[in-house]
C-alpha cells in the first residue's frame, strides 16, 4: 500500500513546486500525449532524462519516483506478456505452433512497458509537485468555460480535491487494518489466489466501514461551517502566470520538438537497433 505515490504531496520550496498549477496541468497533459508520439529508444531515452530533469529541480528523490512504477508492476508484466505472445511482427524467434515469439513482439512489448512506466511517473511527479487545493484551483479555472453551459465546475473541483485527499488517507487505514488482522493471526499474505481474495474480506469491509464514516464527518463539517459551492467564492491564493511558468512552457515547448523530430525524422534508429539484437539472437 505504500507504493501507491498518486495524490501524495512531497513538500520542497522548489522551482517545480512554485509553478502556477494551471500550467502544471497542461504540461502535464502534454507530456502524457507526447508519449504516445515516441517512436524509437532514442525517444524513450529524451523522455526519461526530461522526467529525470524535472524531477531533480523539484527536489523529489528519484527512489519516491520510482516507487510509483513497483505499484503497476504486475500490470506492466501482464502487458509485456500479452504483447510477446499475441503481437507477431519480423522475424520469428521461437514457433511452438500456436504460439510465436517474434523479434518485433518483444520490441513492442518493451515499449509498451517503457510507456506505461513513464506515463506512471510523470503523473506521479505532478501530485508530488502540487498540493490537492492546488490541484482543485487549477482545475476548476481550467473548466471554467463550461460553467456557462450550467455544468457544475466548482462541485466537479471539490469531489476531485476530496478523492486526492482521501487516497492516502485510505491506503494507511488500509495498511493499518491488514496489520490488525495479522495480529489476530489472520492469514493474509499466504495460501493460492481464492484464498488470498477471502482473506482480503475482512479488511475491506472495515475499509468501506471507515471510508463511509470520514464521508458523513465530512459532510457534517461542511454543513456546520455553512459551506456551499457558490461561483462567487473567493479564494485566499490567487493564480498569476509568472515569468517562471513561460520558461517552463519553453522548456515543454523544446522537449516536444525533440520527440517530434525523433519521430519523423530519426525514426529509423529503431530499425538499426532492432537488427543488432536480431544478430545476437542468430
Amino acid at each position: 500500500m505504500k507504493d501507491v505515490t498518486f495524490g501524495q504531496y512531497y513538500p520542497t520550496n522548489s522551482v517545480i513546486h512554485r509553478l502556477d498549477p494551471r500550467a502544471k496541468l497542461i504540461f502535464a497533459l502534454v507530456y502524457m500525449i507526447t508519449i504516445f508520439f515516441v517512436a524509437s529508444y532514442c525517444g524513450y531515452a529524451l523522455v526519461a532524462l526530461f522526467l529525470v530533469a524535472v524531477t531533480l529541480i523539484a527536489k523529489v528523490p528519484l527512489k519516491t519516483l520510482l516507487r510509483s512504477v513497483k505499484a503497476i508492476l504486475v500490470i506492466m508484466i501482464f502487458t509485456a506478456i500479452i504483447n510477446i505472445f499475441f503481437y507477431h511482427d519480423g522475424r520469428v524467434l521461437v514457433d511452438w505452433g500456436v504460439i510465436q515469439i517474434t523479434l518485433g513482439g518483444i520490441d513492442f512489448a518493451i515499449k509498451m512497458a517503457l510507456r506505461i512506466s513513464l506515463l506512471v511517473m510523470g503523473t506521479s511527479l505532478l501530485s508530488f509537485t502540487t498540493t490537492p487545493v492546488e490541484l482543485t484551483d487549477a482545475l476548476e479555472s481550467l473548466l471554467k468555460p463550461l460553467s456557462y453551459i450550467k455544468v457544475p465546475v466548482h462541485d466537479i473541483a471539490l469531489i476531485m480535491s476530496i478523492a486526492l485527499r482521501f487516497i492516502p488517507g485510505l491506503m494507511e487505514e488500509t495498511d493499518k487494518i491488514m496489520m490488525a488482522q495479522k495480529a489476530r493471526g489472520a492469514e493474509i499474505d499466504t495460501g493460492g489466489l481464492i484464498k488470498k481474495v477471502k482473506a482480503m474480506l475482512p479488511v475491506l469491509i472495515p475499509l468501506f466501514v471507515s471510508a463511509i464514516r470520514r464521508a458523513d464527518e465530512l459532510a457534517d463539517a461542511l454543513d456546520a461551517r455553512c459551506y456551499n459551492a457558490t461561483k462567487h467564492r473567493t479564494k485566499m491564493k490567487l493564480l498569476k502566470f509568472t515569468f517562471k511558468d513561460a520558461v517552463a512552457a519553453f522548456a515543454v515547448a523544446a522537449f516536444v520538438t525533440l520527440i517530434l523530430l525523433d519521430r519523423y525524422l530519426l525514426g529509423g534508429l529503431d530499425s538499426y537497433i532492432v537488427a543488432f539484437f536480431g544478430g545476437l539472437a542468430a
